[in-house]
């Protein structure tokens, strides 16, 4: 009788079917077949890989959001700072996928281009919206419960942290709802009339944020703080006093961000509008610019103005020592936003683009290494929407607006930005974007799935009521 070279375990792995590998372990190619219906087969799929990546719940959840930082602003990025060959930290995780980024009408059509809001709204609340919406539906304009609202209510201390204005569309999905993302403060609301308090709405997205207590909340918009409430119990206050009514530990700088002590919930506010980038560089221009180094010290970042990693870094602390302190045995939902990716890539700016990118990488790391010490928790990376900037050939001579990098490689390379017109903002595009993830229920991310199924992820993950 021939020998038999494979064990009971390996005969059936082998059975009938090729293996692919997944996170660097043979597993068996039906696991990750098609269900015919355009998406992967998530049972069998999940049944496989979870048994390479321990349990199904996770205590902690970390979600960082490249705004705007599609397939073409990663390659970008990778190629100037760590080269063609090289990886950033946002490569390295075990399941990688995309998904789908559409917002729709109010009749629940598609439009096929989205902005932050419905895009934002769509991993928030698993259901997807109108551009320019914050967290309500598309045609009724009623509110739709937040990723961040269940958590709360299940017991997890919650943290946002962005580079933007902490009224801005990403962070605002979580922590507020609104019929139109402009109204960021009280003085803010002229096209959110139903949402003003005196109609007995929940107030501008600055109001609603400190309402729902959201233990740490570290970004820029200070001017929108800053403005005076003029109706409901805390009229003639400003929405930063109405904070510390509510007991916020408001801090302004670096210095201010480390003496935050845990258990108490901090409200960071560290810049009038959007936290100054890392990078400066000339814009693209049309027919192109000369061959730059991109600057790296921007001089409008003062030393007070904590990284987007130190933030990171900040929260994690803070929101493990709020449960701590509660004795707690709950943990967290924590967004980390690089938000001026979008901003520079509107602005045809490629040192400014790529110096958030990196940015965000480095907090990306920051929450991996957390992850490391607290296998419980799920790390995920992913983008709310693409964007306009493509590498392309040195010799070509594309339409719109251009520029030439050196490389850190000492290699040239040409970005191109052509989604509207010289002098106009440049657009996002519809594509898909990437989506990653590492620790429980990371292998939900595996195959191309929508934006909106994000919050289902992160919901069994929590096992959020």
């Amino acid at each position: 009788m021939a020998s038999r070279p494979y064990g009971r375990r390996g005969r059936r792995l082998a059975r009938g079917a090729a293996a692919l590998l997944v996170a660097g372990a043979a597993v068996p190619a039906a696991a990750a077949a098609s269900d015919g219906g355009g998406g992967t087969d998530g049972g069998a799929r999940a049944s496989v890989v979870r048994q390479l990546h321990g349990p199904a719940k996770a205590k902690n959840v970390i979600l960082l959001i490249g705004d705007g930082m599609g397939d073409s602003e990663i390659t970008l990025a990778r190629d100037y700072t760590v080269g063609a060959a090289g990886r950033l930290n946002m490569d390295k995780f075990p399941m990688t996928g995309a998904y789908t980024t559409y917002s729709v009408d109010r009749n629940g059509k598609p439009d096929y281009v989205t902005d932050s809001a419905a895009s934002g709204t769509g991993w928030a609340t698993g259901r997807k919206t109108v551009n320019g919406r914050i967290s309500k539906t598309p045609g009724t304009d009623q509110p739709m419960t937040t990723i961040l609202e269940l958590a709360r209510r299940n017991g997890l201390a919650t943290g946002s942290v962005t580079t933007a204005e902490l009224t801005d569309a990403t962070p605002a999905v979580l922590a507020s709802h609104a019929t139109d993302r402009s109204c960021q403060g009280p003085a803010d609301m002229k096209a959110c009339p139903n949402d003003t308090i005196g109609r007995g709405g929940p107030g501008s997205i600055a109001e609603q944020s400190v309402n729902h207590k959201v233990d740490v909340l570290l970004g820029g918009g200070k001017q929108r703080f800053d403005q005076k409430i003029t109706e409901g119990r805390y009229k003639g206050l400003t929405v930063t006093e109405q904070a510390r009514e509510l007991g916020y530990e408001v801090v302004t700088d670096a210095k201010g961000l480390g003496r935050a002590r845990a258990g108490k919930p901090v409200l960071g506010l560290f810049a009038a509008g959007n936290i100054p980038v890392e990078w400066t560089g000339k814009p693209a221009a049309v027919g192109g610019t000369a061959p730059q180094r991109c600057t790296t010290d921007n001089p409008e970042r003062t030393a007070g103005t904590p990284s987007l990693e130190e933030q990171t870094r900040a929260a994690l602390r803070l929101l493990e020592g709020k449960q701590k302190a509660a004795k707690s045995k709950a943990g967290f939902f924590l967004q980390v936003e690089g938000a001026s990716i979008d901003k520079r890539d509107h602005a045809a700016d490629p040192c400014g683009q790529i110096g958030e990118t990196a940015a965000l990488d480095r907090a990306v790391k920051v929450a991996r290494d957390y992850a490391a010490k607290h296998p419980d928790t799920l790390v995920v990376t992913t983008a709310d929407h693409g964007h306009s900037s493509q590498i392309v050939p040195l010799e070509a001579t594309p339409p719109g607006l251009s520029s030439t990098l050196v490389t850190d490689e000492g290699q040239q390379l040409k970005v191109n930005y052509s989604t509207n017109t010289p002098g106009k903002s440049q657009e996002h595009t519809g594509t898909e974007v990437r989506i990653a993830a590492q620790g429980p229920q990371a292998e939900r991310v595996l195959g191309v799935t929508d934006q909106t199924e994000l919050f289902t992820t992160l919901r069994k993950a929590l096992a959020l009521r």
